[in-house]
């Protein structure tokens, strides 16, 4: 809980932006692994920095879109509270090289279209080794 007060306060201070306690409980939801439906305009992205910021605290955290845009998107602009944070941000991108995506996997908090990951697993699966 106290992680998530503490990122609610970065949220404002870097993006000028609170997170309403309904973001909030989501964000709670889905740091304990559920699932959170809500509706264009609700603030699903502000809502999932602070479960996105938990996980990379605490390992890994992936952050997945519906596409490349929205990665891009979420890693430039709510990504900017994970690193305020000190926490490294990663987005695979679909123009990025294989160097490229291993460092961006390799950051606390990685943001990817589905498409992506997708395409990424399959890659790695396919791989004769590391270096490819």
């Amino acid at each position: 809980e106290k992680v998530f007060a503490i990122v609610r306060e970065a949220s404002y201070r870097v993006l000028g932006l609170r997170a309403f306690d309904v973001q909030m409980i989501g964000g709670l939801i889905m740091a304990n692994g559920a699932m959170v439906e809500m509706q264009t305009g609700e603030g699903k992205t502000l809502a999932a920095v602070a479960p996105a910021i938990f996980a990379g605290l605490n390992g890994k955290s992936l952050v997945v879109t519906v596409n490349d845009y929205l990665a891009q998107r979420d890693a430039d602009g709510v990504g900017q509270v994970a690193r305020y944070l000190g926490l490294k941000v990663g987005l695979a991108s679909p123009n990025a090289t294989i160097e490229e995506k291993r460092v961006a996997y390799n950051a606390d908090i990685v943001y990817a279209s589905n498409q992506q990951v997708g395409f990424d697993y399959l890659r790695d699966q396919l791989a004769y080794s590391s270096e490819d």
